[in-house]
């Protein structure tokens, strides 16, 4: 090697040296962000269903809707009494241009003359007003009942809307975590292959550099173990995804670590399918949404038909009036009733019956299109349900065979009897087989959690459950504080209208 050479080369090292010197240096003095800490949590499903009830934004709009259709249905209610008014006025004025007050005299001749007295333009006049008034409506043709009816529905419908809720919470909430569930089998399972391809690749090399098998078995065993490898990559990404998705959900820090205690197992629904399509009518949900639709559509109905009947009303009024405050002198009162008909509008009250009956049409059809879109969906879903557990007696069935089969084909590679292909193979039927199974245990779960939210199967609240917030989500809980009607125990939507009532 010459000397400039050898110089050039003993200089690039020490430049490369004081570089990472300096980018040492550098870090020693913060200018690396420093790394955040991932918080690891283990939860159990009934526990991720709380978190997302204490949190989860869906749960608090449902739980503001009820407490604004409350509020107007006892609005509503509180317009058949009497209501009491008091008006206070202060009034100060004069008049704009002179104006004389005139005197007048009578000579000895009978002649009139007048003169001006007094200049009353420049004078400037207060009054103090002070009045008292109750009424009461004594009948309206339907106006007051139609407006009660529609808004005892609409408060029916947001109760009812506020236990969907929760029931499509705990669809997602489970969904999620049955889905992580699934992505870490998939792992491990990933996991598997890799290992299997690994031990099968140093058999092959090492029966290659005894001259027992040729270079293609290296090769093709290096390339299915590449493919496996890029597999489980794939799957490592799908748990990170899954498990930032059920994070989200029940509102964790998204990089949380979290450690699932429950597992994908099969637990039997013994119910038929009969049973599930009754039991929908009664307690879906929507469909009872769709009934307090057709409610609130007759109340509608009620008031645009008040268009055409009296309004009779009750009033009684005390007043009093001065020139000086507080204006409590020379009162007066009154009692009487008031009676007003609606006698020729132009055709704006016919317009609104008619408008009123097209509503009504629309929410019985809208009544008989939900119901068929329930019945299929718990056809679907049971169906799915049952086939995903036949699905699963089968897979445990191939997941021993396609086992028993790899150890055969490993036995009879390494006796020199079997080829390299067969034990690919074998691997490969064995993956599938483990990965068919844990799809018909997932698909299991979530298909009975599916039929469970289409029968309208109500979510209780889990009362003796408690979870002690991150630190992160402790802002969250104190703020949902606030609203105590979102996190409340759930009534039975019969049982809280009544009460209200």
């Amino acid at each position: 090697m010459s000397k400039n050479k050898l110089s050039k080369r003993l200089l690039a090292l020490s430049a490369a040296l004081t570089l990472s010197l300096a980018q040492g240096a550098w870090a020693a003095e913060g200018e690396v962000a420093p790394q955040v800490e991932e918080q690891v949590v283990t939860i159990t499903l009934e526990e991720a269903m709380l978190r997302a009830f204490n949190t989860n934004p869906a749960i608090a709009i449902a739980g503001y809707e009820r407490a604004a259709a409350k509020a107007d249905y006892d609005a509503a209610r509180s317009s058949r009494w009497v209501n009491i008014k008091g008006d206070s006025t202060f009034k100060r004025g004069g008049m704009d241009d002179d104006q004389f007050a005139r005197g007048s005299h009578i000579d000895e001749h009978g002649n009139i003359t007048y003169t001006p007295v007094l200049n009353v333009g420049t004078q400037i006049r207060e009054e103090y007003s002070n009045t008292l008034s109750a009424s009461m409506p004594i009948y309206t043709g339907g106006r007051l009942s139609g407006s009660i009816k529609a808004a005892k529905a609409g408060f029916k419908y947001a109760l009812v809307g506020e236990q969907k809720a929760y029931n499509d919470m705990r669809a997602t909430v489970t969904n999620g975590y049955y889905g992580l569930l699934q992505a870490g089998n998939m792992r491990e399972l990933g996991r598997e292959s890799v290992h299997r391809l690994e031990e099968h690749l140093k058999d092959v090399k090492a029966q290659y550099d005894v001259g027992v098998v040729a270079k293609v078995d290296v090769l093709r065993s290096e390339v299915e173990l590449a493919n496996a490898q890029q597999s489980l990559i794939k799957a490592e990404n799908g748990y990170q995804l899954a498990e930032a998705s059920l994070n989200r959900i029940i509102g964790l820090p998204l990089n949380t670590r979290l450690q699932l205690i429950q597992t994908l197992d099969y637990v039997p629904y013994d119910i038929d399918l009969d049973y599930c399509l009754d039991y929908a009518i009664t307690n879906r949900p929507e469909l009872e949404q769709a009934r307090q639709g057709i409610e609130a559509a007759h109340g509608s109905l009620l008031v645009a038909r008040s268009g055409y009947q009296p309004q009779v009303g009750v009033s009684a009024s005390k007043s009093w009036s001065d020139k000086e405050w507080p204006g409590d002198e020379n009162g007066n009162w009154g009692v009487g009733v008031g009676v007003s008909m609606n006698i020729f509008d132009s055709g704006v009250t016919m317009s609104k019956i008619h408008g009123a009956k097209a509503d009504l049409a629309k929410a019985e059809e809208t009544y008989r299109d939900t119901n068929d879109a329930v019945m299929l969906h718990v056809r679907q879903s049971y169906l799915n349900m049952r086939e995903a557990e036949k699905r699963i007696q089968t897979t445990q069935v191939a997941v021993s065979k396609a086992e028993e089969d790899y150890h055969i084909a490993q036995v009879r590679y390494m006796a020199g009897v079997g080829t390299n292909t067969d034990v690919l193979d074998a691997q490969v039927a064995l993956t599938n087989a483990k990965t068919n199974y844990t799809q018909a245990l997932y698909d299991y779960n979530t298909s009975k959690t599916d039929l469970q939210n289409a029968i309208g199967e109500p979510m209780l609240f889990p009362k003796n459950i408690t979870v002690e917030p991150a630190a992160e989500d402790k802002k969250a809980e104190a703020a949902a504080e606030d609203a105590p009607e979102a996190k409340s125990e759930q009534a039975a939507p019969a049982e809280e209208a009544s009460a209200a009532e």
